[in-house]
Order: structure tokens, then sequence, then C-alpha cells
């Protein structure tokens, strides 16, 4: 990228851009100060927190060569030019060589400069989303098409209005694709973030009722979730939707799309189909898969019987996009991808599942199946299964639903185990599980995370088998760091 190019992709047009300096390569777009680097663009962004417009000066002192800002700047006294919206430069002392383009929205800006460079790129896009899985899902279908094209993808969870466009900003012409995840809190949002990319191929994973505390209905989660699939081109022009044949929610949306519309799931209707799911617990999961004529029997180093949905997901994707089912299985026993679930040994030789990046019941009800198939296959000596579970938000209307679903599953699968709680919400848990005959001296509950050490601290034994899980914004990885003695990700199984 060159000044050129932010120039033409903030105004709309390169007319006016200074010839000096139109061919200076620009090294990286970033919306924090901190990292900057000589030739940057950095976007100020006002925030809850803080506002970038206080970081301005910061950046340029750090080699910046252009900021994108709103109407704030205008009113700070900064040694750079200024640059209007109909590209009059405004020179301010001892500034002429650095560039502050002064918009109505500077986050609006970031967009329109994504969107156009974007559009500069022949690159393959597919978009994911869902309510659960959205980042696995990501790693494992990049990683499939890793075997063949020259892949990028979303860094972390950067799926947001202002993640998306900052990994855009990231692309060369080098890439043949991109997989994006694409979260939302709100209806609309999912459809900008598909302005923004253009998606050829766009996989859904399920509708489940996270966030269902700001849209009110599981149907206006399904109908945010359905933007991305309306936004595919028709299936004349290349345009796929991979939708979940096992969620209805998500199975009606093919009526939505103008796209092709591949389905996967575990039964014969879908498209692409398992069957014989076995769970091998910390030795991942097998089962045997189906498309057309053809079937495989795989085993792959995932963990849990819902893993089987991710698998199927990438192979759809890769299959559809040209892939040998030698380069899909090949990708897909390829876990080098950074995701969440972690399996860890912890204090007195326990063993420590960390899935603390967030909870919804869809999620909470897996990692506990997950937690019991592992607890089934290490058949050498006995384990006691202690499940951590802590508060669900925004689950709105469903929220004592879903925290008592939980409590009376975690009954039974820490059975002869124990249960601790992490907070308010999930206290019903607790009561739940009580309710439903799991010994009341067998649940603890804790206020907080530091609570929760403590009454973990006082029970561990060897033969434990501790799964930790919750809100992000409750912060359990906390309690993980305590029980391994060291970060999730040192010395840690990624799974």
């Amino acid at each position: 990228m060159r000044f050129v190019d932010v120039w033409q992709g903030v105004l709309g047009r390169p007319e006016g851009c200074p010839p000096a300096i139109a061919d200076q390569p620009i090294s990286t777009v970033v919306v924090d100060s901190r990292a900057v680097t000589p030739g940057a663009v950095f976007v100020a962004l006002p925030g809850e927190r803080t506002d970038g417009h206080l970081y301005i000066q910061d950046a340029l002192d750090r080699g910046a060569l252009a900021v994108i800002a709103g109407p704030r700047a205008r009113n700070l006294d900064l040694a750079a030019t200024f640059v209007a919206p109909d590209g009059s430069l405004t020179p301010a002392a001892g500034g002429a060589d650095r560039y502050i383009f002064s918009t109505d929205d500077s986050l609006a800006a970031l967009q329109r400069l994504a969107a156009a460079w974007r559009a500069q790129m022949p690159v393959v896009v597919v978009g994911i989303t869902g309510s659960v899985g959205k980042t696995t899902t990501k790693e494992i279908v990049a990683n499939v098409l890793s075997q063949h094209y020259k892949t990028m993808r979303t860094p972390g969870n950067l799926n947001n209005e202002i993640g998306l466009p900052l990994t855009l900003l990231r692309l060369t012409p080098a890439y043949e694709r991109i997989v994006l995840e694409m979260g939302m809190y709100a209806v609309g949002e999912i459809a900008r973030l598909c302005e923004l990319a253009q998606p050829r191929i766009g996989v859904v994973t399920n509708v489940g009722p996270t966030h269902l505390e700001r849209l009110g209905a599981i149907e206006r989660i399904a109908e945010a979730k359905s933007e991305l699939v309306c936004a595919l081109p028709p299936a004349d022009e290349g345009g796929v939707a991979i939708l979940n044949a096992d969620d209805p929610l998500v199975r009606a949306m093919a009526g939505l799309t103008r796209a092709r519309v591949i389905t996967y799931g575990l039964t014969e209707n879908a498209d692409f189909w398992a069957d014989e799911v076995d769970s091998d617990g910390l030795e991942g999961v097998r089962f045997r898969l189906h498309h057309a004529s053809e079937s495989f029997y795989l085993r792959l180093p995932m963990l849990g019987r819902h893993s089987v949905h991710t698998a199927l997901r990438a192979a759809a994707v890769g299959r559809v996009d040209g892939l040998a089912w030698t380069e899909i299985i090949a990708g897909l026993e390829n876990m080098s991808g950074q995701l969440r679930l972690l399996v860890a040994p912890g204090l007195r030789g326990a063993t420590v599942i960390d899935d603390t990046y967030n909870a919804s019941p869809e999620s909470m009800l897996a990692a506990l199946n997950l937690l019991e198939d592992i607890n089934r296959q290490m058949t050498d000596k006995p384990h006691r299964p202690i499940a951590v579970l802590g508060d669900m938000l925004e689950l709105g209307s469903y929220e004592e639903k879903g925290h008592r679903l939980v409590g009376a599953r975690a009954a039974q699968v820490v059975r002869g185990g124990k249960l601790i709680t992490v907070g308010l919400l999930a206290r019903m848990m607790a009561e739940e599980a009580i309710a439903v005959g799991m010994p009341a001296a067998d649940v603890h509950t804790a206020a907080t995370n530091a609570d929760a050490i403590a009454v973990l601290q006082g029970l561990i034994r060897p033969d434990d088998i501790i799964l930790v899980k919750g809100s992000r914004s409750l912060g359990m990885e906390s309690i993980s760091d305590v029980l391994t003695r060291t970060k999730p990700n040192h010395g840690s199984k990624a799974v």
C-alpha cells in the first residue's frame, strides 16, 4: 500500500494527492499508537475507555506518516498538514511531511479505506459467522485452504467493525484466500462487514441465545446471522452458502440466499455428513465422513464430539473451493492454528481443561460433554471430574433456563466429583444441580475467581480432571493460570 492508496481510500479519489509523497510505502495501519512504526497510518478512534485523538501526537512522534482522525483533531495543535474531506491542504509549521486526514467519522473512514483496498485484491473471501464456534471454524478452514492456496485468516478474534477492516488492510496481492470471522451485537452489523469484505463463500455455524439480551429474540439473532448468506453473490457468480443442517434456524437460511447452498450435519440428508462418531478423549475424535458417493474414516486431533461439525464445515469449504480430499484431510490434521481450548497439567498432578474464552449454554454443554468423554477414556486409574463454571452473560430472557440447563447436565457429568460455580448468575447452576440430586456437599458457590481458587486449592487431588469455563468478562483464565502454575498457552495442548 502507498500513500496515494490511503488518499484515494479515505477521500474517494486520487486527485490532489501530493506527487512527492504519493508513492511513499505504508508500513501498517493501526488503531493503537503504541503499535505505530515509521511510515504507518494511525487511525484515531473514540472509545468507551479512552479516545484515540489523545494519542495523535504520540503516533506522529513514533513516525506515523498519516493519521485518520475525526472532528476533534481540528482543535488540536499538531505539527502536521491537515487534509480536508475535499482534498484541500492546510500546512502547519514543521508538518509538511506528515498528514492528518480530517474526517467527520474516523471509523467510517477506516472502513472506506479497507473496502477500497480489498477491491484491489483478487482474493476469494470466506466469511464465517454463528453463535458458537466461529474462531475454531476459522482456524480449521484456513488450515485446510492453506494446503492449496496462499491463505490469510482473521488474527485472534478481530471480527468486528474495527478488527475486520484492519485485517483486510493486511492483504497483499500474494494472498489467494482470506478467511474472516464475522461477529455482531446488532442487526445490520454483519451486512456492513460483508459490504467491506465481499465474501464469496459464507459459513454459518449455528444460532443460539448469545446476545439475546441485546436482540430480544432468537429469531432476531438468526436474522442478524443470515446477513452473511444474503450478501453472497449468486450461484452463477460463484457464491456458496455452507449451512448447518442440524440447526433449523440455520437450515432455513437456504431460502434467503442467491448462492449455491451446501449443507453439513450428522444425518444423511446433508451434503457433507458424519456417522460412527466416537470421542477418544484427549486423543481426539473418530468418525466417518460422507460426501456424495465418497466416504472416509478419520481420526482427528480435535477434542469433543461437537468438533465433528467443525471438521465438516472445513471439508465443505475445501471441497467447493477445488481442493482434493488428500489436501482437505491434511488440513484437518494440521492443528497448528491458534485454537482456544487448552489441556494442561495442573497442580498436584491434576489435568486442567481451560475453555475460558467465552460461554453460552451450547458451548457449556459441549464442554461438559468433552469432560465426560475424557473422564470415560481415562481408564488406567479412577479420576474425579471437577467443573468450574461461571456466569453466562447476555442471555436475556433465556438467562435462568440456560443456567439451570447447564446445572442439570453438570450434575450428571461430575457425579462423584465437584461442581464449583463462579458469580451470581452461576448460582442457578448450583441450585439446579442440587435439585436434580447432586449432593450439596459436592457443590460450591464462589462469588469471585479468588474464592474459586481458594476452594480448588483445598480439594485438588492428583486424579482430578478440572474444566474451567465462563463468560469472557469474568476473566476466569486467572483460575487456569493458578491451577497450571503458568500461562495457559505455555506447555499446553491446543485443540
